[in-house]
């Protein structure tokens, strides 16, 4: 790669990264502002957690029509449209005065954030070839957790400035950002493919994504082991900051950061180490995309079961240190692993179909989860149940072998394509 693809490749994932951070702090504002909007929209713990579930709900279901599209279409006009729509959903969130207006809002958001994630990720793995995969998606995805984080501290600005006005001018944020971002944002490179050992070129009728994919054991694998992880880790993400303030009876400003905030900083840095530690290891094993994950799940599941078996908060925090940074390895190695099994052409699509399983079923068990609460069934069960599906999905990783057949292609090609 010359010195200029190097440098645009790192600008994509830099800007990209400021739009990961406002994808996640967006749709973390409403977990940890529960108090307020629950008072302000007189809602209760089923109603609540409807909010969340309809937003991973139509999230996943739209990821995989917005991967293919982005596969078709181009990624550059997908990721910024998406950010445009999505901000605007976010300033509108702060305007409802019902339930029906913020589930609107909330289904809005879930559309529109669908369309950013398959593009983005699928367009930085064409600008960054191995030496480099994991360390460039795990960056970027990093801002994921550092909106994530930043949403944690959603309870204090409520309490200081209203949880209106915080959507308001996060909204606001996004959609000026979204702008500056269609004039400065290198040219696409769509077209473009990497010649990393562990890309593979799956023969397959033309445009036959979906039954390509759906016919491909180590995507299969990848599918059913994010099917477990979201509805695993979605529940405990969305609602650590009420368990902690209904359960163990934290300040509701302090339930947000011992909850969401350390979760999501763990896997911050737990995105971080996995990133760097699988751009090494994969130089003599292409399996390792799909390990690193694997190793840190099996760690973090019974650390996820004793969460929901004592009530030392200090125990706790550090048992979702574990489960956060186990979440982390497997962000900074998803996209990776997917392209040791999947046609470089349908990567986009490929991960818009694991968002699908993913925040599904991550919807129906945050619903789940709230239902179960209003019948007394304490969140620490739930959260006990999810330590098995991260057992089971640590498993699956450990079966995901690359695919044999590899692309050959000039690495000169892909350099013009880039730098263009």
């Amino acid at each position: 790669m010359t010195a200029k693809a190097s440098r645009v490749a790192w600008a994509i994932v830099g800007m990209l990264w400021a739009v990961a951070l406002l994808n996640y702090l967006d749709r973390q504002l409403v977990v940890t502002m529960p108090g307020p909007i629950k008072a302000d929209l007189r809602l209760g713990d089923e109603k609540f957690g409807l909010l969340s579930s309809v937003f991973l709900w139509v999230y996943g279901i739209f990821s995989p029509v917005a991967g293919y599209v982005a596969d078709r279409v181009g990624k550059k006009p997908v990721i910024l449209a998406s950010l445009v729509v999505w901000s605007a959903a976010t300033f509108a969130s702060g305007l409802v005065s019902s339930f029906e207006g913020m589930l609107l809002a909330r289904a809005t958001l879930g559309i529109s954030e669908a369309f950013y994630m398959p593009a983005a990720v699928a367009l930085i793995v064409e600008y960054h070839r191995g030496p480099t995969r994991s360390r460039a998606t795990g960056l970027h995805l990093s801002g994921v957790y550092a909106g994530s984080v930043l949403g944690g501290l959603g309870g204090f600005m409520a309490e200081a400035f209203g949880w209106r006005a915080v959507f308001l001018v996060v909204g606001a944020i996004g959609v000026a950002y979204a702008l500056l971002l269609t004039i400065i944002f290198p040219a696409s490179s769509d077209g473009a493919h990497s010649t990393a050992p562990e890309d593979v070129d799956v023969p397959s009728k033309g445009g036959a994504a979906f039954s390509t994919l759906l016919s491909t054991p180590g995507f299969l694998l990848l599918l059913a082991m994010n099917v477990l992880d979201g509805a695993a880790y979605w529940p405990v993400r969305n609602w650590l900051a009420e368990f902690f303030r209904a359960e163990l009876g934290v300040d509701p400003a302090w339930a947000g950061v011992y909850g969401p905030m350390t979760f999501n900083g763990a896997a911050f840095f737990g995105m971080l180490i996995a990133s760097n530690v699988s751009d090494w290891w994969a130089g003599w094993n292409l399996r390792a995309r799909a390990l690193v994950p694997a190793i840190g799940f099996i760690i973090a599941a019974p650390c996820l079961f004793l969460m929901g078996a004592v009530e030392y908060v200090p125990v706790i925090l550090g048992c979702i240190v574990v489960a956060g940074m186990s979440q982390g390895f497997l962000d900074a190695n998803l996209m990776p692993a997917v392209c040791t099994v999947v046609d470089f052409r349908f990567r986009a699509t490929a991960y818009g179909l694991l968002n699908f399983a993913g925040t599904t079923a991550g919807g129906v068990m945050t619903y789940v989860g709230g239902r179960l609460k209003e019948q007394q069934v304490p969140f620490s069960a739930t959260f006990q149940f999810a330590s098995g599906m991260i057992l089971v999905a640590g498993l699956l990783l450990l079966m995901v072998k690359p695919a044999a057949r590899r692309l050959q292609s000039s690495d000169a090609a892909v350099d013009e394509a880039v730098a263009r």
